[in-house]
């Protein structure tokens, strides 16, 4: 069995580039999430609209 201790235990230092590079990743991410909830809900929208549109009462 591994074990670690605190002494092996290492945080590694990011480079201001790595961060960066980090963050514009992220971003993309979000972005890209995000268009797909709304692209999500437009189809929903757009199935559910037509439906309602042409119930009868």
């Amino acid at each position: 069995m591994l074990e670690v201790t605190m002494e092996e235990h290492k945080e590694i230092e990011l480079t201001p580039e790595q961060k960066r590079r980090r963050r514009n990743r992220n971003v993309a991410i979000g972005v890209a999430l995000g268009a797909m909830v709304v692209l999500f809900y437009m189809i929903t929208i757009v199935k559910i609209g037509g439906n309602i549109a042409s119930r009868t009462m």
